[in-house]
């Protein structure tokens, strides 16, 4: 297995789930006041078959104008991947970052379009540091299992 090549590459991007909802349509359009804007991000990695995987990136964005929602969308983007003949150790960050990073241009599009089409502006959804995310969050699930006792 060591005089195997490894592989990675991208088989297919998709967009795999669209929602949009506007539940105080058209009243809340009327109003002048600014809404206030929350942009949830997540990363999901599942396998699908022997050295194959689905990795989808996330965005949630909840306008609201004082207690009541302008709109909430979400878009789930998705790729599918071949991962072959890589250590276990770098399949983590594969997943976490490499992943994400070539699928989350297409979602910061669908989701400046959607809403667009919409009947509002665009929301562009910023830049975001893939290695930094996954950095937190090994450090986040690291601190989770200290605290636990593992058997030895």
């Amino acid at each position: 297995m060591a005089d195997q090549e490894p592989v990675f590459q991208i088989q297919r991007v998709y967009l795999k789930e669209v929602s949009l909802e506007q539940p105080n349509s058209p009243a809340i359009l009327l109003e002048q006041e600014q809404p206030t804007v929350d942009i949830q991000l997540g990363v999901q990695a599942d396998p699908v078959s022997e050295g194959i995987f689905e990795v989808s990136v996330t965005a949630t964005v909840h306008t609201k104008i004082k207690d009541k929602t302008v709109f909430l969308a979400e878009v789930k983007q998705a790729g599918i991947f071949e991962v072959r003949n890589l250590p276990q150790e770098q399949m983590g960050p594969i997943m976490g970052i490499a992943c994400p990073q070539i699928v989350y241009p297409y979602l910061r599009g669908n989701v400046a379009d959607m809403i667009q089409r919409a009947g509002f502006p665009p929301v562009h959804l910023s830049e975001i540091n893939f290695q930094a995310m996954y950095e937190q969050q090994q450090s986040q699930a690291a601190q989770a299992s200290d605290g636990a006792t593992l058997p030895q």
